[in-house]
């Protein structure tokens, strides 16, 4: 009576085990072996954004992010690949596995971190006001009324959301470009009053042509870049960041910036 009382306690124990591995199990995260196979990795990236990743005149695919990027796919020990994207829709390409990070001047966003994983933050930016030298817009408030132009899915948009006295004077005559290569042309010929975009961004179009733009004292607020990856891509993420860790410490990362910036900005 013992024996059969034992084996069926036995019997129910083992089966409450293998029912509750069963729904308590995970996906295995192969991320990393899914890239050590490939042997590369795919970055998605708006091929108008210098100095983070552009175009030069001989059309290669240059910039901050492209440097960094490679160094830090060489001491990962993979190839990386870079691949233009609408910036509108970079997330689905990430998602849909057509690429398998984003970095390029990526900003960290609570509602970005619901569908990517992002590294630790590695350069800090604003978003800034930028019109005609002479306009006589000089704040916020001088915008009521005027067209404002910005890049289509980018943080600028979530920025000007957010500073909702502003947005409200501005929100029925928003413009939406592509790449803000489109927004400056379009503010430089007087299609739009004024844009609003990455700090960085601007100030390297400003330095080439100093007497075209002006910037505003007044701004929406600072953010910070980060490098993004698939949901749940962890042990590809754990590489990635220390990778990148190693690059900063290295000096590899300062060498890069000083490239473009003539500085070391990198966090």
């Amino acid at each position: 009576m013992r024996n059969r009382i034992f084996f069926l306690l036995s019997f129910m124990l083992c089966l409450m085990l293998i029912l509750s591995g069963c729904s308590g199990s995970s996906k295995k995260d192969d991320s990393w072996e899914y890239i050590e196979s490939k042997g590369e990795f795919v970055i998605g990236l708006d091929d108008a954004f210098p100095p983070m990743g552009f175009k030069d005149e001989n059309g290669e695919i240059v910039g901050f992010d492209i440097d960094l990027a490679k160094a830090v796919a060489e001491k990962m020990g993979v190839k990386v690949k870079f691949q233009p994207v609408a910036w509108d829709g970079v997330i689905m390409e990430l998602n849909n596995k057509n690429i398998d990070v984003i970095w390029n001047g990526f900003t960290i966003t609570e509602k970005r971190k619901e569908s990517v994983d992002f590294t630790k933050p590695y350069l800090e930016n604003r978003q800034i006001i930028i019109v005609k030298k002479g306009s006589p817009i000089k704040s916020k408030a001088d915008l009521a009324g005027k067209r404002v132009g910005l890049q289509a899915g980018s943080s600028s948009f979530n920025a000007l959301e957010k500073d909702e006295e502003t947005y409200k004077k501005v929100e029925d005559r928003l413009v939406e470009f592509s790449t803000n290569d489109e927004v400056l042309l379009d503010l430089k010929n007087g299609g739009i009053d004024a844009a609003v975009m990455d700090e960085i961004v601007a100030r390297y179009y400003m330095a080439k042509k100093p007497d075209e733009f002006e910037i505003l004292r007044e701004n929406f607020g600072s953010e910070e870049y980060g490098i993004g990856v698939r949901k749940g891509d962890t042990r590809f993420l754990e590489k990635l960041q220390t990778a990148l860790d190693e690059t900063i410490k290295d000096g590899t990362a300062e060498e890069i910036s000083k490239k473009w910036f003539g500085e070391n900005i990198v966090k």
